[in-house]
């Protein structure tokens, strides 16, 4: 997403501010030359970088720095001090940065510095392959490309997507984008003009359908082979489809591609009233989305609380009060019977009325092709530390993926956007021969309105739920413990904390 413009605030830089205004392992928001800057000291050094991510724009004063790191307050994106890079997802973009001068008791910034490409790792163990495949168009796919050309990867990468358009930036699709708050130069994760210029052959409208692990070949729909040294699955989820009376009728929605999107966009210009069937994030967000399009939305979904499954019945609670708050209708323990025409018969008897209906009521990871190909599959496709299938040399990244995760100790598979992202760009590395392990701490964040939720870490089950602060008043961190020990929080307007969390979940892995 583009960044929108920044208020030009605080002390002026290049004018320079007593040393003493910046503790160690403090961090002060000013400009120079008409931008906004960061200061972070640490120790001796003090670093000046872009004050804002370049992912959504998040105000990096308020964030986190960890050894030489700042980390984004909003989706826990992590940037080095010392050159700006990304390091983790979802920025993919880096900080510009600037000199800094200490004389008389004071700092002064100097020259924006010239950005210069990121050095490759060293390290890497066994011959550099030359044809790398990457089989999938969404967030775990792009940030793999993305890395191995960051990595200054000189081979050929082939990009196989069946979708339509280029990566998008598929979390916008529920919130901003779907509720006509962001325009459409908003939702490609990079221009057209990446791809081409990065020399990533990216082929969209095709599909996979065999690996020829012989040959080492993609055999495509159209009986096309692309072969490879290196291949990464990245074919994400689809959605789960309605299989009763007049489900696929054309006002009946699911919700996944930029095309899915517009559709719904599409009917909602003339749409006075719609029917979301599903309480999960995807189903709330646009819930939330269609109500700032002042459409009058009813939610019909099996559960007795929205999301209890994943967030416990107190946020639970919270959440079906905030919409309810916002005129959105429940019909909870209840499920569609049938669809005839604009009504929707419920499970219960009754019947609604809507112009259209958005089905939301879960996704099933895309594991055909590992089927057929032979590969280990375990509700997912199983994968080692480093993301490597059973068969060596292929990868997995993304909501196929099924990890062991050095958190919780268990094997699990998770359907976050910045976790494939993430696994993306490790699958990356390890393509290229270096064996890092992903540990990343899981994170995803939904959006209701005004109010965000920022969830780190993975509890499948616990046994506990401690609650700091007041979740009713939007000011919380919630942990979700087993035997005593934090699995995952979620938090609502408490940034640094959910940070914070996040950084004592990658501290307790066992190393």
């Amino acid at each position: 997403m583009a960044e929108g413009h920044t208020k030009i605030v605080g002390p002026d830089l290049a004018q320079g501010i007593a040393l003493s205004d910046l503790p160690d392992g403090g961090k002060l928001a000013g400009h120079c030359g008409g931008e906004q800057v960061l200061l972070v000291r640490r120790g001796t050094e003090v670093f000046a970088v872009s004050a804002t991510c370049t992912h959504y724009g998040g105000p990096l004063a308020e964030g986190l720095v960890v050894e030489d790191t700042v980390r984004c307050p909003w989706h826990h994106a992590c940037f080095d001090l010392r050159t700006g890079e990304a390091l983790r997802a979802p920025a993919f973009i880096p900080l510009a940065c600037w000199t800094v001068e200490q004389r008389d008791g004071r700092i002064f910034v100097g020259e924006k510095l010239k950005r210069t490409a990121p050095k490759p790792r060293s390290g890497g163990s066994g011959p550099v392959p030359k044809k790398i495949v990457i089989v999938g168009g969404g967030a775990a796919g792009f940030a793999a490309a993305d890395m191995l050309r960051r990595e200054q990867f000189q081979g050929s990468i082939v990009m196989i997507s069946d979708d339509h358009a280029p990566p998008v930036d598929r979390p916008n699709l529920s919130k901003d984008y779907l509720a006509g708050k962001a325009p459409e130069d908003w939702v490609p994760l990079r221009g057209e003009t990446f791809y081409s210029k990065n020399n990533i052959d990216l082929r969209l409208d095709t599909k996979a359908v065999d690996i020829d692990l012989r040959s080492r070949e993609v055999v495509l729909a159209d009986e096309g082979r692309v072969p490879y040294h290196r291949l990464l699955l990245a074919t994400g989820a689809e959605p789960v489809r309605l299989t009763i009376p007049g489900a696929d009728q054309p006002h009946v929605h699911t919700l996944r591609s930029l095309t899915d999107c517009r559709a719904i966009i599409e009917q909602a210009t003339t749409a006075s009233r719609a029917i979301v069937l599903g309480a999960s994030f995807i189903g709330l967000e646009v819930a939330a989305a269609l109500r700032a399009r002042d459409i009058e939305v009813h939610v019909v979904a099996p559960e007795k609380r929205p999301m209890e499954r994943v967030l416990g019945p107190q946020i639970g609670d919270f959440i079906r009060a905030l919409h309810e708050q916002h005129g959105v209708v429940f019909h909870l323990e209840n499920t569609a019977k049938s669809i005839d025409g604009r009504k929707v018969k419920l499970s219960s008897g009754g019947t609604l009325a809507a112009d259209f209906v958005v089905v939301g009521i879960g996704v099933r990871p895309r594991i055909g092709l590992a089927e057929t190909a032979g590969l280990v599959v375990d509700h997912g496709i199983v994968v080692d530390a480093f993301l490597e299938t059973s068969e060596p040399g292929i990868f997995a990244a993304g909501d196929i993926a099924r990890w062991p995760d050095p958190n919780s100790g268990e094997s699990i598979r998770v359907e976050h956007w910045v976790v494939a992202e993430r696994q993306g760009q490790t699958a990356a590395l390890n393509m290229l021969g270096h064996r890092e392990i992903f540990a990343a701490v899981p994170f995803f964040w939904s959006q209701h309105y005004d109010v965000p939720i920022n969830y780190v870490g993975h509890a499948g089950q616990w046994d506990e739920i401690a609650v700091d602060g007041d979740i009713t008043a939007k000011d919380c961190l919630v942990r979700f413990k087993r035997k005593g020990r934090t699995l995952a929080a979620a938090s609502i307007f408490r940034d640094v904390e959910s940070l914070e969390a996040e950084v004592e979940m990658e501290r307790q892995m066992p190393t």
